[in-house]
Order: structure tokens, then C-alpha cells, then sequence
């Protein structure tokens, strides 16, 4: 064998190995590797569709709770196109299994019940979502960035992510106390300290509303502990219209609150504020909170 052909063969086996070489990173339960880059993604959680929209990666199926628009318009804008393959909490197998992909990215806290059944159909990265931190949401679409072959990408945009977080704080009136909330018609959820909105709120050089600890990070609230709590803003998404924050207004007790007696009580997006935790979120999180703080 020549010289020159010992150096072709050496080259096509580098080719190959890197080509081939697999990519492994911890998820929910334990070591996920795989060896491809996959084309063909199923998310269940709509924050790992904004970690895909992030290094323009459409996925080809979503979990979308059979409402597109729940999808944020700016991520929507970038993926284009899916097909939806149910709720959230209940994706349908059926219709995963029938758009063969290479690639699903479920929730641990909705979906290891069936985490097994969806590993018969395709290999499955499984990360926290549902009750997860901001912190914690940044480190999963990291991880999420490297499973798809964008590693780079993904960490160029957390950085500046992270330079556009620090440019919205400085158009905040610092440590504001701001407490967000979700409203349904018959109940308040109070989103603490230790939420992702709580996280966000932080991030942007606000504080979070003494809420109490109670080992959740969302805390149902009656009227009286909303009083007690009296936060400096509130921020609702209605879940109902009318809610049960609108029935309180109607109560004596709630002119006792600051965001009553300053009006600084504010309505939000619930998809952009509870449902969606990713890294587009937080940034429409930022815009809001300039529009609603610096109002005159």
C-alpha cells in the first residue's frame, strides 16, 4: 500500500468517526446518547419547542394542547409549520408513532408514565419542564441544543439571551417587588420565589413578593393571604374570564391592597407567563414588565 493511499484511507476512517461519533448528556433519567443528528423531533413541552426555535430547528410534531396559538407567535414564526399530537398531558402515542420520528423530548413531570411506551417508538430525551426554575429551563435547552447537533448555536444564543436580559433590567426600576399569579374561576396560584416566573422576576433585577414557603412553587392563595402578602404589582393570567380575581374585586377586603389602592394590578399572557418557560418567554416576560412598570 502506498504512502498516499494508507493517508486517503486514514482520512475517510477520521471522516467517519466524526461523522458517527455520539453525543451523550444527562438527562431526567440518567445517560441519553445517540449517535445521529436527528431531523425528525417530537416536543412535548412547549419550552422545548422554544429551545428548538432558538437555533431554528423545526420540530415536526408538538404536544400543543390541540390549540396552536398557545405556541408563542415568535416561536411560531421560526418553526413554522407541525403537526399537533394532542395535550400536554395526554399526547397521543398514535399519532407520535405515525410521524416516525427520530427524536422525542418529553417532560418527567407529565410524561414518565409512559416514558417506556415512547421509547419503543423513538429515543427519548426526558427533562424537567412542568415546575421547573429558570435556571433549570436555560440548563435543559442547553442540554436540548447538544442532543440536536447545536451545541454552539445554543450557546451563542444564552449568551445573548443573557445580554439581552441585563439590557431590559436596566430599563427597570430596580428591586420593584412584582408578584405574578394564574387565576382560574374558583382559584388563585400564587407563583413564588422559587417558580420560573419567580426566577425571571429576579433575572431582571426585580424582587419577588415574600409568599411564605410551603414546599411548592405555587402556592393557592385565599383572599385574606393575598392581603397579607400585599404584593407592590400584581400580575394575573386568567386562566376563565371571569376569574376568581375578578369576584374578589367585588369584596371589601380587597381595598385594602396596595395594587387596589396604587392600580397596579395588571393582566398578562398565561401562555407566555406560566405555560411556556423558555428562553423566548422570558424575553416577552421582560417587555411586559417595562410596559406595565413604567407606565405613567
Amino acid at each position: 500500500m502506498t504512502r498516499f493511499s494508507s493517508y486517503v484511507i486514514t482520512c475517510v476512517v477520521l471522516l467517519f468517526s466524526v461523522i458517527t461519533q455520539a453525543t451523550t448528556v444527562q438527562d431526567s433519567k440518567g445517560t441519553f446518547t445517540i449517535d445521529y443528528q436527528p431531523k425528525r423531533i417530537i416536543v412535548l413541552e412547549f419550552s422545548f419547542a422554544d429551545a428548538l426555535a432558538a437555533v431554528n430547528v423545526s420540530p415536526i410534531g408538538i404536544a400543543d394542547d390541540k390549540d396552536p396559538t398557545r405556541v408563542l407567535k415568535d416561536v411560531r414564526d421560526i418553526i413554522g409549520d407541525w403537526t399537533s399530537v394532542g395535550t400536554r398531558s395526554q399526547p397521543s402515542l398514535e399519532v407520535i408513532a405515525s410521524l416516525k420520528p427520530d427524536l422525542i423530548i418529553a417532560d418527567i413531570a407529565r410524561h414518565e408514565a409512559v416514558y417506556k411506551d415512547l421509547q419503543k417508538i423513538a429515543p427519548t430525551l426526558i427533562l424537567p419542564s412542568r415546575r421547573e426554575t429558570y435556571e433549570g429551563s436555560l440548563k435543559a435547552a442547553g442540554i436540548i441544543g447538544k442532543v440536536v447537533g447545536k451545541d454552539s448555536a445554543m450557546q451563542t444564543r444564552l449568551q445573548k439571551h443573557k445580554t439581552i436580559m441585563m439590557e431590559l433590567a436596566k430599563q427597570l426600576p430596580h428591586n420593584a417587588e412584582v408578584q405574578f399569579g394564574v387565576a382560574r374561576d374558583d382559584a388563585l396560584f400564587l407563583h413564588t420565589a422559587d417558580s420560573y416566573a419567580g426566577g425571571v422576576i429576579r433575572a431582571l433585577g426585580l424582587t419577588n413578593a415574600e409568599t411564605g414557603r410551603d414546599d411548592s412553587a405555587y402556592r393557592q392563595t385565599g383572599l385574606e393571604q393575598l392581603v397579607a402578602i400585599n404584593p407592590e404589582y400584581l400580575l394575573i393570567g386568567h386562566y376563565v374570564t371571569p376569574s376568581i380575581i375578578d369576584k374578589w374585586q367585588n369584596e371589601p377586603l380587597w381595598s385594602v391592597l396596595k395594587v387596589a389602592r396604587n392600580k397596579h394590578l395588571y393582566k398578562v399572557n398565561p401562555n407566555v407567563w406560566s405555560k411556556s418557560r423558555g428562553i423566548v418567554a422570558a424575553e416577552r416576560m421582560g417587555q411586559d414588565l417595562i410596559k406595565i412598570l413604567n407606565a405613567k
